[in-house]
């Protein structure tokens, strides 16, 4: 907060503007149980479910083991999240993995976060979640057939754009679209689980016979298979980028992981079964959407229904993951890792617009130039080197520092099985089939250190720089955030 009260300082009012500053710096404290409960389930059920059982089983080759995965994954997020607690009762502020990096290791790896963070790893979460909306938006267009990848890709850019005005107009807005869709989201999967008992109590069991069959053993497979799965409970960590917003967190914290996770996986496994239910596994495997597939058989003429609450469900998620992956941005800005623009808000929406902007920009790119599984795993490679790299400065934390006061302990075992997953997630694919794309990204986290020494340890700041900001912030109308305006 240094920065900020010298910002303050030079303003005309100083003395009233710094008791104000300091009190206003503070997010007011109103996320409490259920909010955190429907911020983690809400961010956690997007597209994939919808998108990834087919992959998941593709890569595994039978109904019993891909449903293996689907509770293997839902464990592993509930045991990253447990860990991610302690870490949370430790480090009391927002910025999830970045502000712990920052804190436990330091400066530079928290940048090469921070970085690829910000250019990489929301804009492509956001890219793959705007792909399968449009998948589903658009499959009931084209019935019979696959729909043709040009309008597919038209239609997740028109939903980034929509977005993107969503967001920057109002705050509250994209709050209350995201609690809409939580809902429809939930009424689709609950039809979907019921549809399926119903077949299930018919008798319709058949591709749960010799069900092991064809089962693949690859590390790679394997590894791949769990990418996939992996991705639809992506956002077990999302409490912790608002630490700083919730009443009590050392019990709502806790307390939100240990309800909502669990109940995701359930869901889950019943959505996973009456998929099966209803289709033979090769029916499963040549659906392009899973959902609708299932709607139509088992709806008859209702399955638009599932298209359309697909449709809701990927768009408030997509919604989800917009609103949240500001926070990084902006944290990473307040702490001096990021081009000072984009901690900027603008003056009359109050919504922090420049950081927006630029990962839809960022997302529009990535839409043009890639597929839903290339992002998919581009997404979980380093999603899950950055968790890693978190988990073991949470046992650094343990070993070392035992003495730190923390509201919540985790048993030491539970963030090692983490860590080890960690390991063999980032390495199973490297191993199994070596892609140069991979080489791509690693190339791309240390190309961060060319920004890091000039700009963040040096602090140079070259004139032309500041001409753009001072120009971008008369064109995007935005002002530093010193003070909370009423």
């Amino acid at each position: 907060s240094m920065m900020r009260k010298r910002k303050t300082t030079d303003s005309p009012h100083s003395s009233t503007d710094l008791s104000e500053g300091k009190e206003n710096l503070r997010l007011k404290q109103e996320v409490g149980l259920i909010s955190g409960v429907s911020l983690i389930a809400g961010t956690m059920i997007g597209s994939g479910i919808f998108m990834s059982p087919e992959w998941v089983l593709h890569h595994m080759g039978s109904p019993v083991s891909s449903l293996l995965i689907w509770a293997a994954c839902g464990l592993l997020a509930m045991f990253g999240a447990l860990s991610y607690t302690e870490l949370g009762t430790i480090i009391k502020e927002s910025g999830g993995e970045y502000i712990y990096i920052l804190r436990i290791f330091g400066s530079f790896p928290a940048f090469l976060f921070a970085y690829t963070s910000v250019i990489l790893v929301r804009p492509a979460g956001l890219a793959a979640v705007c792909l399968s909306f449009a998948e589903y938006a658009v499959a009931p267009f084209y019935p019979g057939c696959s729909s043709p990848q040009v309008v597919i890709k038209c239609t997740a850019a028109a939903c980034i754009l929509l977005l993107t005005i969503i967001n920057c107009l109002n705050v509250r807005l994209a709050t209350s679209i995201m609690n809409f869709f939580t809902a429809a989201k939930l009424l689709a999967l609950l039809v979907i689980v019921v549809g399926g008992l119903v077949l299930l109590a018919k008798g319709q069991t058949q591709s749960f016979q010799n069900a092991f069959q064809n089962t693949t053993a690859g590390i790679g497979a394997v590894g791949v298979a769990f990418y996939q799965g992996l991705w639809s409970y992506d956002g077990w960590n999302n409490l912790n980028y608002v630490t700083e917003e919730l009443k009590k967190p050392e019990v709502t914290l806790p307390r939100a992981v240990m309800i909502a996770i669990p109940l995701v996986t359930c869901l889950y496994l019943l959505v996973n079964m009456s998929y099966l239910a209803a289709m033979t596994p090769s029916e499963l495997l040549s659906s392009g959407a899973v959902a609708v597939t299932w709607g139509d058989k088992v709806l008859g003429s209702w399955a638009w229904l599932i298209s359309l609450s697909v449709a809701l469900s990927t768009f408030g998620s997509s919604n989800g993951t917009f609103f949240s992956g500001g926070r990084v941005c902006y944290i990473a800005a307040r702490e001096g890792h990021m081009p000072d623009i984009l901690s900027m808000a603008h003056v009359r929406c109050l919504t922090p617009s420049p950081a927006l902007l630029f990962t839809s920009a960022m997302s529009l790119i990535m839409i043009i130039s890639g597929s839903f599984t290339s992002i998919v795993n581009f997404f979980s490679f380093i999603a899950w080197l950055f968790y890693g790299t978190t988990i073991s400065g949470l046992l650094y934390l343990k070993i070392k520092k035992p003495e730190l006061p923390r509201s919540y302990k985790v048993p030491i075992i539970i963030p090692i099985i983490v860590l080890m997953a960690a390991v063999y997630l980032v390495l199973a694919p490297i191993i199994d089939q070596p892609q140069i794309e991979i080489l791509y990204i690693i190339v791309f986290i240390f190309s961060g250190i060319i920004l890091y020494f000039p700009l963040v340890r040096f602090k140079y700041h070259p004139r032309f720089l500041q001409r753009v900001t001072l120009h971008l912030q008369l064109f995007l109308e935005v002002a530093p955030t010193t003070r909370v305006a009423n």
